[in-house]
């Protein structure tokens, strides 16, 4: 691969299977957009559709969708984790998704460094209701914590009005804030994808 083929996988972390209309799919798509627009291939991952067995092990064993999705969270640049927010939180399916990649805390490179260093991640989180600070923290520390490292302004949300039923895929178009801070994220993100494919983190002595 060169050192430009930067690519991404979006984890769309919705509860609401395929093919229903959903508004994290419609962020996890923006963001993706955004990301091509710096060269960055990407595609996405709708978690509810496939059987992702609960633990925190790479593999818990017949019937575990999981390998193959986490295949694809190592072979990207930049991971970028889209929620619902539901009672203030991140989505069970985050949740879930948050659990199985715990394993990869003990699983090491052929430098002995974490397996996930040297991939970025950013953050998505629509909802009609607060909690994006919150949840941005949650995920960020956790992706963090198994060795994604985070850009600068790289959480996009979007609350909307207390007690409303409008969802963000209803909006006649994307709010100018929500968009710029795609656009900040989205660059961010590629440019540092690329930084540490040139220049990788070193073995820690």
């Amino acid at each position: 691969m060169a050192d430009n083929d930067i690519t991404a996988l979006a984890l769309n972390c919705t509860l609401k299977p395929s093919p229903a209309d959903s508004s994290t799919h419609l962020m996890s798509r923006q963001l993706l957009d955004r990301l091509a627009a710096h060269g960055v291939d990407g595609h996405e991952l709708r978690l509810v559709d496939h059987d992702i067995a609960p633990g925190v092990e790479a593999d818990m064993g017949e019937g575990d969708a999981w390998p193959g999705i986490r295949q694809q969270v190592l072979d990207a640049d930049i991971l970028v984790f889209v929620t619902p927010t539901w009672l203030g939180q991140h989505s069970s399916v985050a949740q879930r998704a948050l659990e199985r990649l715990d394993a990869e805390l003990s699983t090491t490179d052929d430098q002995g460094r974490p397996i996930l260093w040297d991939k970025v991640a950013i953050v998505g989180v629509v909802g009609n209701e607060d909690g994006a600070h919150h949840i941005s923290a949650i995920l960020f520390q956790a992706l963090n914590d198994i060795g994604f490292t985070i850009p600068a302004q790289a959480a996009v949300y979007w609350n909307g009005e207390a007690m409303s039923t409008t969802d963000y895929k209803d909006l006649p178009e994307t709010p100018q804030a929500v968009a710029s801070t795609m656009d900040g994220a989205a660059s961010n993100a590629a440019h540092l994808a690329r930084l540490l494919r040139a220049r990788p983190y070193p073995a820690v002595p």
